[in-house]
């Protein structure tokens, strides 16, 4: 392993205040079979604390996005244990998976994904559609907060088109939000964004995990933007490498680099 990763001075994990979110225990995950078989995780074991900001980094290949899609019920391990919130999915079928991620889960993703033809307030309230209900009185009132914390409340009745792109993805977290998820996924929610509006999309992650006790896991490449977790996984040749504490951009560049080199 590179010097800089192994020397490298970072800062402690915060201690969970509770039962975590997130157990994973013996993860793998193999693409294929034989002597073309790919190992994208290598008996991960984590746990993930309820409102805390995890970030994942790693070079490319390293398994990163194959363990959140794991975590999220949108990929299947090939052997191991993943409960979310005290339940095990890894042997749920795609009909419990569908509800699970529909009541338990928020995603945000760096292309945004909102409905066209959807107004910002329709787009926010899609959840409850989806999940074949209409919101309550007082979860509509959360949404039409979230709406108006976020900036959007003289935009709630544009289509995503007529909006910018930090607007959209705006939108996108108040969607993630919506529902009062117990874990939210981020995939490089920034990665479409100037460096303002990269920060005010990261301080309203920091403000869901900090105000309302929700867990943000969130993947990325961006050493600015995993500087706002409060743990950080550093994963390599599908293993867990490093983990971390609140580090600065400069520590996590320096162990990026470390990883980009050993490999």
């Amino acid at each position: 392993m590179n010097e800089a990763l192994t020397n490298a001075s970072l800062p402690p994990i915060p201690a969970p205040q509770s039962a975590p979110v997130v157990q994973v225990r013996e993860l793998h995950r193999t693409y294929g079979v034989g002597v073309n078989a790919v190992h994208a995780l290598r008996g991960i074991n984590l746990d993930v604390a309820r409102g805390s900001f995890t970030a994942i980094m790693g070079p490319s290949g390293s398994g990163k996005s194959t363990l959140m899609h794991i975590l999220a019920g949108l990929d299947a391990a090939s052997s191991g244990s993943v409960q979310l919130a005290g339940q095990e999915i890894t042997t749920l079928g795609d009909e419990e998976l569908t509800v699970l991620r529909r009541r338990k889960i928020g995603f945000v993703f760096q292309a945004f994904n909102l409905v066209p033809v959807l107004t910002v307030r329709q787009n926010v309230l899609l959840p409850y559609e989806l999940d074949d209900r209409k919101p309550s009185a007082d979860e509509v009132r959360y949404a039409e907060a979230l709406i108006e914390s976020l900036g959007l409340q003289e935009r709630s009745s544009h289509r995503p088109h007529e909006l910018s792109g930090g607007q959209q993805q705006r939108v996108a977290i108040a969607r993630a939000l919506a529902r009062y998820p117990e874990i939210v996924f981020a995939d490089e929610p920034t990665g479409n964004l100037d460096s303002r509006t990269s920060r005010e999309v990261l301080t309203l992650l920091r403000a869901a995990c900090t105000d309302f006790q929700q867990s943000i896991i969130m993947v990325t490449h961006d050493p600015v933007a995993a500087s706002y977790a409060d743990r950080i996984l550093f994963l390599a040749d599908g293993q867990i490498v490093r983990d971390a504490g609140r580090c600065t951009p400069e520590q996590i560049s320096e162990i990026m680099l470390g990883l980009e080199q050993a490999q």
